[in-house]
C-alpha cells in the first residue's frame, strides 16, 4: 500500500531526522548541502498528521537514524583498532559493506515510501550492525590480548601528586549536607594536573556526563571498565586505545564538584565497586 501525502510527509520528516542526526555529526551548519536543510524544513510541515501509520513511520525513520548512528562509531572504533593492530586497510575495511550483487528489480523501484520498505531498512541495517560488531570483537581480541594484555591490569592511582581527599561509601554530601552513597574515590589535586589512566583499554566514553562534568571512560575487557570526571579537558576520544599511565585529561572542576579533583571508579559488569584495593595493590610484571 502507497502512502498518502500526509504519511509521505511524514516519511521524509522522519528521513529529516535522519539526516540531522548524521550530518550534524560531522559537518557545521555552513556546510550542509540545501537539499538536506530543505527536508529537515519538511519535517515541520503542518500537514504531517497523528494518525498510527504516520507515527509508524517516524518511529521506524528514528530507529534508522540510531542504528545508522552507532554503525558510525562503530566504524571509527574499528579503523583506530585495526590501525593499531597494524592490519593494512585493504585487508580489514570497515568502510565497505561486505561484497553481494543480484540483477537490478525495475519493478521494485518507486519514488514513494511504505512502512513495508522502512522496516526492511531496519531489518538490513540491524543485520549490518552485528556484522560490524563481529568484526571490532576480532579486533578486541587481536589488539586488547596481544598489545594490552598485561597492562589491562588496573593499579595504582589516576594522578601523579595530589592526596586522597574521600572515599567510597556513604559520606555527607558537600552539597546538601545529608548521607549519600559515594560509588568511587575522590583524589585532590591542582587544576590542569595530568590524569592518568590505571590500566591500558580503549575510550568507551569521552565527553560531558549530567554531574560527572567532562568524563574519560575506559573499557578495559573483561568487565572491568574505569571513569575519571570532573575534568578541565578530555586529551583522549571515543575509540582511542590508551596505555597504562598514559596521560588521558587535564584535572579539573566540572559538574558536580567543590574544587580541582578527579573522581575516580572502577565498574565490574556495568556496577561500581571499591577501588580501594586496585589503588594500593603493587603493578602486575
Amino acid at each position: 500500500m502507497k502512502l498518502s501525502k500526509p504519511r509521505w510527509l511524514a516519511a521524509v520528516g522522519g528521513f529529516a531526522v535522519v539526516s540531522g542526526l548524521l550530518i550534524h555529526s560531522f559537518l557545521s551548519p555552513n556546510e550542509v548541502p540545501e537539499h538536506l536543510r530543505n527536508m529537515q524544513n519538511v519535517a515541520q510541515s503542518p500537514e504531517l498528521n497523528n494518525d498510527t501509520e504516520s507515527q509508524q513511520v517516524l518511529a521506524l525513520t528514528v530507529k534508522i537514524a540510531e542504528l545508522q548512528s552507532h554503525l558510525a562509531r562503530l566504524n571509527a572504533l574499528g579503523e583506530r583498532l585495526a590501525e593499531e593492530a597494524d592490519i593494512p586497510a585493504e585487508e580489514f575495511n570497515m568502510a565497505n559493506s561486505p561484497s553481494s550483487g543480484g540483477p537490478l528489480q525495475v519493478g521494485m523501484l518507486d519514488s514513494e515510501f511504505s512502512l513495508s520498505d522502512l522496516q526492511q531498512q531496519v531489518s538490513a541495517l540491524t543485520t549490518h550492525l552485528d556484522q560490524k560488531e563481529n568484526q571490532l570483537k576480532l579486533l578486541e581480541s587481536l589488539t586488547l590480548g596481544h598489545h594490552i594484555q598485561t597492562t589491562s591490569y588496573l593499579s595504582g592511582r589516576p594522578i601523579g601528586k595530589g592526596w586522597l581527599s574521600s572515599y567510597y561509601g556513604v559520606r555527607k554530601d558537600p552539597f546538601t549536607g545529608k548521607p549519600a552513597m559515594h560509588k568511587g574515590v575522590d583524589f585532590a589535586g591542582k587544576e590542569n594536573a595530568e590524569v592518568f589512566a590505571t590500566g591500558s583499554g580503549v575510550v568507551s566514553f569521552a565527553g560531558e556526563k549530567y554531574g560527572y562534568g567532562l568524563m574519560v571512560e575506559i573499557d578495559h575487557g573483561n568487565s572491568y571498565k574505569t571513569r575519571y570526571a570532573h575534568n578541565k579537558e578530555n586529551l583522549v576520544a571515543l575509540g582511542d586505545v590508551v596505555n597504562k599511565g598514559q596521560a588521558i585529561a587535564k584535572m579539573g572542576s566540572t559538574g558536580r564538584s567543590t574544587g580541582p579533583h578527579v573522581h575516580y571508579e572502577i565498574l565490574r559488569n556495568d556496577k561500581q565497586i571499591n577501588p580501594a584495593k586496585y589503588v594500593y595493590r603493587k603493578p602486575k610484571t
